[in-house]
């Protein structure tokens, strides 16, 4: 299905356990370009007309950072961090353009292709790139046909269905959608990638592939659970002594991809990074592992404010309001999966706090939260993502977050 992220895995390194700060795309990506945890970068929310969620002043953009260091600094596709690109300090913005579903992967291939065939070989290059081949609508592919002639030996499995999600006809069909996407972002990258070794870039270039969310899937997406948390994460740099064909258990955060561009590249990092770089996991060096990941949401189709500490047995999660257990949002509402059964995601959320053993549980269905048994492991992780709270300053310690349409709506 992606043969050439398989082999650019194979050539690098693998993270097993790595995780967004948020289970959506612009809190998310705006921690990977800032190496800071959405509500200290200020996205919360969508950073589009309605929502208008931006970086908070101060709070340099990865290519601000690297453009100061004399590099040239390339933008493809849609970045969703800004309403104003020119802000983020990218030298390049190549078209096409900024909005959901104006280019495949293959137009801005070809649009990396032309800037490193321009580009001076010694000249010091940032490319962010961007696709969205992934992102929803998928591809429309009609339902699997019915195999075999014998009774009962019903539909044959062309694809895996996780099992948070209803097996059936409708997932069936959205995975088969999905995976042809998945190719058509593979065939792009590949491009990418042979068109750095036609520039002669391609060891000494640190290429990092990764995911801003988990699955768009209900009870994925805009959860903090893993299947909304859980992302790709493969770093290969050959001349900088990265291990070919790695696979590292570690617990990372998309916060460390930042700090790790700047050592990798000799920028002293900037002052309010909160991440830690993970060049020394890529060489094999002594690494002082997380014990926890923290995340977060806040604002996406509404106001619903959490946070969660995951360790490597256990997740963690304060709700502070109420509401349905799992948000759906606009895009999932239109899946089949969904509008097969739109009641199996509107239930009340049953408890504010929720505590899951990953071992045992690792699709997060049982809720031990008040429960004797691990009456410790609960106190203990509450402390944490408060003292978390309290050492980001995190601003729900002093009670709900406006929005910026409500701060501009109450300005006289």
């Amino acid at each position: 299905m992606s043969p050439h992220l398989d082999s650019f895995a194979a050539a690098g390194t693998r993270f097993d356990m790595a995780f967004a700060t948020a289970p959506q795309c612009s809190p998310s990506r705006a921690s990977l370009a800032t190496g800071r945890y959405p509500h200290n970068n200020g996205v919360m929310g969508l950073a589009h007309h309605g929502f208008d969620w931006e970086l908070s002043p101060g709070t340099p953009h990865t290519a601000a950072i690297l453009g100061a260091a004399t590099f040239e600094t390339h933008l493809f596709g849609m970045q969703h961090v800004s309403l104003h690109p020119e802000r983020l300090g990218f030298k390049y913005e190549h078209p096409p353009g900024h909005e959901h579903g104006n280019a495949t992967g293959h137009l801005i291939a070809e649009s990396v292709e032309e800037a490193l065939g321009a580009a001076a070989r010694d000249q010091r290059l940032h490319l962010e790139i961007n696709f969205e081949d992934t992102h929803r609508p998928y591809p429309r592919i009609p339902p699997l046909p019915f195999r075999g002639e014998g009774q009962g030996e019903g539909r044959e499995r062309k694809v895996d269905i996780p099992a948070y999600l209803p097996a059936g006809a409708e997932a069936e069909s959205e995975f088969e959608a999905l995976h042809v996407a998945i190719k058509d972002m593979d065939a792009a990258a590949g491009r990418v990638l042979a068109a750095l070794d036609r520039a002669g870039r391609a060891d000494r270039a640190l290429v990092i592939f990764t995911t801003d969310h988990g699955l768009a899937m209900p009870r994925a997406k805009c959860t903090l659970y893993d299947a909304g948390l859980e992302v790709a994460l493969l770093i290969r740099w050959p001349e900088g002594g990265a291990e070919g064909g790695a696979v590292r258990p570690e617990l990372v955060s998309n916060i460390d991809v930042l700090p790790t561009l700047l050592e990798a590249a000799g920028v002293p990092p900037r002052g309010g990074i909160q991440g830690r770089s993970v060049l020394p996991l890529l060489r094999g060096e002594a690494y002082e592992p997380r014990q926890a990941i923290f995340a977060e949401k806040t604002f996406h189709s509404y106001y619903d404010p959490m946070r969660c500490v995951r360790t490597h047995r256990h997740k963690y999660i304060r709700n502070f309001e109420t509401g349905f257990a799992v948000e759906v949002p606009g895009d999932i509402q239109q899946s089949p999966i969904f509008r097969a059964d739109p009641s199996r995601y509107s239930s009340d959320r049953a408890s504010l706090v929720e505590l899951y053993d990953l071992e045992a549980d690792p699709l997060e269905q049982q809720n031990l939260a008040g429960t004797a048994a691990v009456q410790a492991v609960e106190q203990r992780l509450s402390a944490e993502l408060w003292s978390w709270m309290r050492e980001t300053t995190d601003p729900l310690l002093k009670g709900p977050v406006p929005s910026p349409r409500y701060r501009q709506a109450m300005q006289p």
